[in-house]
């Protein structure tokens, strides 16, 4: 399985603390089946969350090479979860932050509980200058949880959805589930990620009651297209149909 969503390099953002986190949490990811993983720190303009991309590709080397040191057989790939700002093309040109393995995917996080107004402008403004646009855990935000008319416009605007493993067990609450469960019923989901920020997670020890509940609600086929298939076309920077 491919993870697109995770807080996995050390030091950077509210995720692992350490190299020895680090190492433990991807350990802990193998054991569950994850063989690739795109490390995505937050970047929340103005805020202590806005380290550039040098030195996240820096700490993502010594990872690379502790892993190969440690014959750990997982691939790393970096990205990042940017929250919503109206300077997202000019941080990626200027190197600041990156899309999803330098490909066209931008994975996005907006606001847990204000609205953003004007979403379906600023996307299309995005995609008019290329970029294909994921939008992280939708099932978390609660003006989605409130009114799934508002989480369904915005998929249809061409968006794509990853939604977070953990919210299939009430992680996020019980609202957050019923959502999640609604967006795999009918189609929404592209992506499942574990948005994972430390290696003791609920999501991996309730992981095998995670996969089962997902493949009761969409087969087990589809299930490997939003673990794995739909993740690897973004590492290769393919169009996802």
């Amino acid at each position: 399985m491919i993870d697109i969503h995770s807080h996995i390099i050390y030091g950077i953002d509210d995720g692992c603390k350490t190299l020895d986190e680090s190492i433990q949490t991807i350990l802990n990811l193998k054991k569950v089946g994850f063989d690739r993983l795109i490390l995505t720190p937050h970047y929340i303009n103005g805020s202590n969350y806005n380290k550039d991309n040098k030195e996240k590709k820096e700490r993502l080397n010594v990872l690379k090479e502790e892993l190969l040191k440690r014959k750990i057989d997982v691939e790393l790939f970096l990205g990042n979860e940017i929250y919503i700002n109206d300077e997202i093309d000019e941080l990626v040109l200027s190197k600041k932050i990156t899309t999803l393995n330098k490909s066209r995917y931008l994975l996005i996080e907006f606001p847990l509980y204000n609205k953003v107004n004007n979403v379906n402008d600023y996307i299309y403004e995005l995609k008019l200058k290329g970029y294909i646009i994921i939008i992280a855990h939708p099932e978390r935000y609660e003006y989605f949880k409130e009114n799934y008319k508002e989480v369904e416009k915005l998929y249809q605007s061409g968006v794509l959805f990853q939604c977070n493993y953990g919210s299939l067990i009430g992680k996020y609450g019980k609202e957050a589930q019923k959502l999640v469960e609604y967006l795999l019923k009918n189609n929404m989901v592209t992506f499942m990620s574990t948005d994972i920020h430390k290696p003791e997670s609920s999501i991996i020890d309730n992981f095998s009651l995670i996969k089962d509940k997902i493949i009761s609600i969409i087969g087990n086929n589809n299930f490997i297209k939003i673990s794995n298939d739909n993740a690897l076309k973004v590492i290769n920077d393919e169009i996802i149909e």
